[in-house]
């Protein structure tokens, strides 16, 4: 049997040697207490951190996780003075009364309806804008338009409607000026066939400055070395566009299309009850109205219960859906699957 020839001492090692022997256990010393901490000791390794993330959490579980207990009342024959402990319990009855109302169909199909088109026409301008914003070279120019498209975010939906009623309305401009050229006026506010596209336009105008704050920080987080490399191989603005600058923030236009399909039965409640009485309930109730006018008003409170918790199961659904077939499609999504 050969002899296993003596190791060498250290100091006839070569350099390469050492280096790897001293990467090598360094690595080993890394690597080794990390996985023998336990659960408390990682928690006071990170106490800073955590204690930062708090008020956060405690946000989401007071505002978000506590009032899903409320959902209780959607199996229940709920009476307000008689309260959750002592509310008659009625099982699915709440769901069947609902589900069989054509008003709630109605309703459901005007907010699929009104979803899809902003979905469509909407979604597109957030980036469209920050893609021109982001061809701006004067920083200064840019900022300014920045600050202009961002005002209408902080305005409330009740001066919103009032400007719009001002310019579409019955006694408004357009119609004005439609009459003065000897056209027939048109009043778009109290028209039921143009009122989905009316709220595409009024959140387009609201909110399409506010959408581009995530976008043009996307566009900050690609390299511009990439841009050279395009450049210096004959792309022109298209071709980078289309290779580079897509590409580099489609993380996140996937990450906002999959939080906005959780969304897609929430239209915006608040700015539908201002115009709905214009255009009247066949074409202005959505799922949010009608859980407010059967909830509230109506004092029917297990079946408006019963048409919120659809909604949430259906956004939930929609959610993980999506992002299941974006881990298909190779990307992140909204969380990371189990076996990336």
């Amino acid at each position: 049997m050969a002899e296993t020839a003596p190791p060498l001492p250290r100091e006839k090692r070569s350099k390469r040697q050492q280096m790897t022997a001293t990467s090598s256990s360094s690595s080993t010393r890394a690597v080794l207490p990390q996985s023998r901490l336990t659960v408390w000791q990682r928690i006071k390794r990170d106490r800073v951190m955590l204690l930062l993330t708090l008020p956060g959490l405690l946000y989401f579980i007071v505002f978000h996780y506590v009032p899903l207990l409320g959902y209780v009342v959607a199996f229940q024959d709920y009476q307000p003075y008689l309260g959750y402990m002592h509310s008659a319990w009625v099982g699915f009855a709440n769901f069947t009364t609902a589900f069989g109302e054509p008003a709630f169909w109605s309703a459901t199909l005007n907010t699929l309806e009104i979803a899809l088109i902003q979905l469509v026409f909407f979604f597109p301008i957030p980036v469209a804008l920050a893609l021109l914003l982001n061809s701006i070279v004067s920083e200064r120019i840019r900022r300014f338009v920045q600050s202009v498209v961002y005002l209408p975010h902080f305005i409330g939906w009740v001066i919103i409607v009032s400007i719009f009623q001002q310019i579409l309305g019955g006694a408004g401009l357009l119609p004005d000026v439609l009459g003065g050229m000897g056209l027939p006026r048109y009043d778009m506010m109290s028209d039921p066939d143009a009122f989905p596209w009316l709220l595409t336009l009024q959140v387009a105008w609201k909110d399409a400055g506010w959408g581009t704050i995530i976008i043009l920080a996307a566009l900050l987080g690609i390299d511009k070395g990439q841009y050279e490399a395009a450049a210096i191989d004959g792309a022109g603005p298209r071709r980078r566009l289309w290779h580079v600058t897509l590409p580099g923030i489609a993380p996140v236009l996937i990450l906002l299309l999959i939080l906005n399909l959780g969304q897609i039965l929430s239209v915006g409640f608040e700015q539908i009850l201002l115009q709905r009485d214009a255009v009247g309930p066949d074409a202005g109730e959505v799922l949010d109205t009608y859980v407010y006018y059967h909830g509230i008003k109506d004092n029917d409170w297990g079946v408006a219960a019963a048409v919120g918790l659809v909604k949430a199961v259906i956004g939930t659904a929609l959610v993980l859906g999506a992002n299941k077939f974006a881990h298909r499609l190779g990307h992140e999504g909204v969380y990371r699957g189990a076996d990336r």
